[in-house]
């Protein structure tokens, strides 16, 4: 298949695209680049596909892959050369993982998760719409649960009851996508993703910070005294997972769904931090603070409606998921 992954540079985004080409797709990655965190991270995992100087909205071919893989730089609202890019090429699906990210930062600035989270969609629900595209698979949040108490996370849940912008820009993409299907007839499959984490990680996010700050000898801060816990889900079992929502047809009779995507085995920050300190060899100095704005106590993901649709299963123990990134990130900062 011809496929657009749009957050090509990003995490989920750059892993995505390798496993869509070992597995034979044509795949373009289109990525806006912007400084939310460390640019060049973003670039060295372009570099990882085959993607060397980047010029803005020229389309180039990746040197490893030649014509299978091709990026551009874009902005996700820009409304002249995303619908150039649909024009240009016959998408047999699109996965939408572009997103301001972060809960903390839509705080500080909320205006860019409007442009990139709302506008930005609804300019690819547009395309899809205009250039017979007849999926769109796109990430949510499991951040829309919000301060929701009963667990496991339940796709049949409210959540009606956001606590930061940005899970309410999710909520919003969910209900933008139930529209396009209903009036379009555009199959859209939602992904509400739960810490993800893994090699080539986001350095905002617990897993990256805490091992940055361990082997650097500085403090963690520990949020809520450590009486948070985590669906941390590793990197491949969610790739696996999103490349089965592009390639299988559901069992689901309507256009619209919307589907959770975790590890459904919740693990005590505490003892996340434990296993980083097991693959580092040192002790964390801990710093514990409490709740922070936007945060939620607990998640947990229930995927039985997922592995039902498409056979998804999460297998990687927390415990080698994080001695899988630690390596990578000793290797990738030379720290050895």
């Amino acid at each position: 298949m011809k496929i657009l992954v749009t957050g090509a540079a990003g995490f989920i985004g750059y892993h995505l695209c390798e496993k869509l080409l070992s597995l034979g797709h044509y795949v373009i990655g289109l990525d806006n680049l912007n400084d939310y965190y460390e640019v060049q991270l973003k670039k060295d995992r372009l570099k990882q596909l085959g993607i060397g100087n980047i010029t803005d909205s020229v389309l180039i071919r990746s040197h490893i892959h030649n014509e299978k893989f091709q990026f551009i730089k874009i902005n996700l609202e820009d409304k002249v050369r995303l619908p150039e890019l649909f024009d240009n090429h016959n998408f047999d699906v699109v996965c939408n993982l572009a997103a301001q990210a972060g809960v903390r930062y839509s705080l500080e600035k909320p205006f860019t998760y409007i442009d990139s989270n709302i506008l930005g969609f609804m300019n690819v629900l547009e395309c899809c719409r205009n250039f017979k595209v007849s999926k769109l698979v796109y990430a949510s949040s499991s951040s829309v649960y919000g301060l929701n108490e009963k667990v496991p996370f339940s796709t049949d849940d409210n959540v009606d009851h956001p606590i930061s912008l940005y899970a309410a820009t999710k909520k919003s993409n969910e209900l933008m996508a139930h529209t396009y299907s209903h009036l379009f007839n555009i199959e859209t499959i939602g992904l509400r993703f739960f810490t993800v984490y893994g090699p080539w990680g986001r350095p905002d996010m617990a897993m990256f910070l805490f091992t940055d700050a361990i082997l650097n000898n500085k403090s963690i801060k520990v949020f809520n005294n450590g009486e948070l816990s985590r669906d941390f889900t590793y990197i491949d079992d969610i790739v696996d997972g999103v490349v089965a929502t592009i390639e299988k047809s559901k069992k689901a009779s309507s256009l619209y769904s919307i589907y959770n995507i975790g590890n459904s085995k919740p693990v005590k920050l505490l003892d996340f931090i434990t296993e980083i300190e097991k693959s580092t060899g040192r002790v964390a100095e801990k710093e514990f603070l409490p709740m922070q704005p936007g945060d939620v106590e607990k998640t947990w993901a229930d995927v039985a409606l997922l592995q039902e649709n498409f056979q998804y299963s999460s297998n990687t123990d927390i415990s080698l998921g994080v001695k899988k990134f630690v390596e990578w990130y000793m290797d990738y900062f030379n720290k050895k």
